[in-house]
């Protein structure tokens, strides 16, 4: 036991403020940090930014090593545009063009990737799921072969009720990480294809094409890591348009091959189809940065053990568009959830006897890229993952003022959402679950690197019941920054901004990590999580089983 107990939260409580908020985001997003791209001037400035932060607030560095930095040793990619797709049945043929029709790059480091007269196979949804006796590839040798795939989970019909979605086979509306699309790539790869393609489709992918070519366009970034994934030698994205003149090329509909992929009976089509693709590469090898501090525990039997919050500080950078050149300077992704991680580091350090578990507070690089910074972290941590009890993620915050709910991604796999309900119960709202599930949240931000490895993890999503407004609105204008500003130029700050729901947001995951830093038990998850055997596991192999 600690001589002195922890400090009552209030004084972190009370030093969360709209005022240092706004401060932070208008610095972050402004066009001096250059849209905080991993590798540039952006990165130097936003990581120098963040360390000088944290050593304001006297906090100790977080990298046992020594410093504020963590190296995350990337390469990166960029590939000769325009590019063009050739499709060819041998009597017909069809030229795509990169950027308005299609999007593809490589993660391999060599100057050049080809496909050449490479074999089309339509591969449904391009699952392999046996906890839902699903398998489209159904043992097909589909090696060296250009494979096409449907975005998201197969929209399995109720058997008994056919005008709505079986809940027992993939979580019904909510998308599991099978309806990831990187899964899905990863998927191809282990099977051996040459290439994969996603169709894109703005409902079940949750974004306009606009923030696919964004996303993809310009220099790529890998792990320089033996933890990688496998991947294919190129992997890319077709618009809707392009999947059905290409379908319709070989002679089929992709409505038809659509409803027949929802059937579990369902085999990879032959389209009878080839397609060439060359890629030029150039490359480099780019240190990025995790920054992290640390707050030490005042428990000497608990203070080996942690709490994590966390954010990503990186963004889109500059790009060259029909505009000429523009900054992506990412305001809500996520200059707001740096400025939250810098607050809550600001109240944590407010309070005269820290919690007894330690807090890392945890800036991430890469998200952009495909959550690579946090992935690396919680592939070779700085502190023991089986020591990490918990990960707290905060990732386009809500800067439209207080709302009356609070929304949980991925809701019912953990106990830390149990202490959500405890505090909102005390603040007078209410948890919802996420009312856009298909969109597969969950595994989309950088607690899902953790939730991987085990660690119980937690993030929130805005809620949409806003105070003083109409109902509805808040869906309606979560839709609206989707379709207009998400991964755009335009996701800039504005000081019309009301930050006083982001401070709610924050005075709730204070509390929730400050509860569960002096709780003797450690959060876990719940049944039915498919993260639980692996931390059960984790904790038994070290004697930590509670």
């Amino acid at each position: 036991m600690t001589s002195h107990p922890p400090s009552s939260p209030d004084a972190g409580l009370r030093s969360i403020g709209e005022k240092n908020l706004a401060q932070h985001i208008q610095r972050l997003a402004s066009d001096a940090f250059e849209g905080r791209f991993p590798g540039s001037p952006g990165e130097t400035r936003t990581t120098g930014y963040l360390v000088e932060q944290f050593k304001s607030l006297g906090l100790a560095p977080g990298n046992p090593a020594g410093g504020y930095l963590q190296k995350v040793p990337l390469i990166g990619i960029t590939a000769a545009s325009p590019l063009h797709l050739f499709l060819s049945t041998g009597a017909q043929e069809l030229s795509l063009c990169s950027g308005q029709e299609f999007v593809a790059w490589s993660k391999r480091a060599v100057e050049s990737t080809s496909l050449h007269d490479s074999e089309v196979v339509f591969a449904g949804y391009g699952v392999v799921a046996p906890e839902y006796d699903w398998d489209d590839y159904k043992n097909v040798d589909v090696r060296d072969k250009t494979l096409i795939v449907l975005v998201n989970d197969p929209p399995v019909p109720d058997p008994d009720d056919p005008s709505k979605l079986d809940e027992k086979t993939f979580n019904g509306r909510a998308m599991t990480y099978y309806g990831r699309w990187t899964y899905k790539l990863e998927e191809a790869a282990r099977k051996g294809a040459r290439a994969c393609f996603i169709i894109h489709e703005t409902g079940p992918a949750g974004y306009p094409w606009g923030v696919v070519q964004d996303s993809f366009s310009g220099e790529q970034f890998d792990l320089v890591t033996h933890h990688g994934e496998p991947s294919c030698a190129l992997e890319g994205w077709l618009t809707e348009e392009s999947a059905r003149a290409l379908f319709q090329l070989a002679g089929h509909e992709l409505e038809a091959l659509k409803k027949d992929a929802l059937s579990r009976n369902f085999k990879p089509v032959p389209l009878g189809m080839r397609c060439s693709l060359t890629i030029a590469n150039t490359f480099r090898r780019v240190d990025s940065h995790n920054v992290v501090a640390r707050l030490e525990g005042s428990d000497p039997n608990l203070k080996e053990q942690y709490i994590v919050y966390m954010a990503h500080w990186d963004h889109l950078g500059k790009k060259t568009t029909s505009e000429g050149e523009q900054i992506y300077h990412g305001a809500v992704d996520n200059a707001s959830g740096t400025a939250a991680l810098l607050e809550m580091a600001r109240g944590f350090a407010q309070l005269k006897t820290p919690p007894r578990r330690s807090l890392l507070f945890l800036a991430v690089t890469a998200e952009e890229q495909g959550l690579l910074g946090s992935r690396y972290y919680s592939e070779d941590p700085l502190y023991p993952v089986v020591h990490t009890v918990a990960a707290i993620n905060m990732d386009g915050m809500n800067v439209l003022g207080p709302t009356q709910d609070v929304t949980i991604t991925g809701l019912g796999n953990t106990t830390l959402e149990d202490l959500v309900e405890v505090v909102s119960k005390e603040q007078g709202r209410v948890v919802r679950p996420d009312p856009e599930p298909e969109k597969g949240l969950f595994y989309r931000s950088d607690h899902f690197s953790f939730a991987k490895q085990g660690v119980p993890a937690l993030s929130l999503d805005p809620g949409v019941d806003y105070l003083g407004k109409p109902e509805g609105w808040g869906l309606k204008i979560r839709e609206e920054y989707t379709r207009k500003h998400y991964h755009k130029p335009s996701d800039q700050y504005d000081p019309t901004w009301d930050l006083s729901g982001l401070v709610q947001d924050l005075q709730l995951l204070f509390q929730v990590g400050y509860r569960a830093a002096n709780d003797d038990r450690y959060p876990a998850w719940k049944p039915g999580s498919e993260f639980k055997a692996l931390r059960q596991q984790m904790l038994k192999q070290a004697g930590l089983e509670q």
